[in-house]
């Protein structure tokens, strides 16, 4: 069984799977979909395809620990992909995730849209990464 984590975003989510021993990150894209249900959808087909048995969602939360709007959204995402694929969702506090993954590509000379192409994918590769180690504790 592998885990995957998503970082859900309004025209790009990112998307990382765990390898077979849920130990590291082992593969990553992003979907570009504006539209809820078809990235959803998409997710439904990586899960099929990747023996995906759980799944990690970003929870954005403010610096405070508090939640926004964007929580909510990220909220009402997760139950839905949790009633499409019938797999155990969990929200994962992705405080800095973000801004940890546009760290990690300017170290490694991904500028423009090149950085912008991969920097949810790095993001939820953060999200997934996080989760596991929580898992072994």
């Amino acid at each position: 069984m592998r885990v995957m984590g998503v970082d859900y975003g309004d025209a790009r989510t990112g998307v990382a799977v765990s390898d077979l021993l849920c130990s590291i990150v082992g593969t990553t894209t992003v979907i570009h979909s504006r539209n809820m249900e078809k990235t959803v959808n998409q997710l439904c087909q990586i899960v099929k395809k990747e023996e995906v048995g759980e799944i990690a969602v970003g929870l954005p939360k403010n610096m405070d620990g508090t939640e926004g709007a964007r929580a909510e959204l990220c909220r009402s995402f997760a139950r839905e992909l949790e009633k499409a694929t019938g797999l155990p969702v969990k929200l994962w506090d992705e405080r800095r995730t973000t801004v940890e993954a546009h760290n990690i590509l300017s170290q490694h000379n991904y500028h423009g849209q090149k950085r912008k192409n991969t920097v949810d994918a790095v993001a939820a590769a953060l999200i997934l990464e996080g989760y596991l180690a929580f898992r072994k504790r």
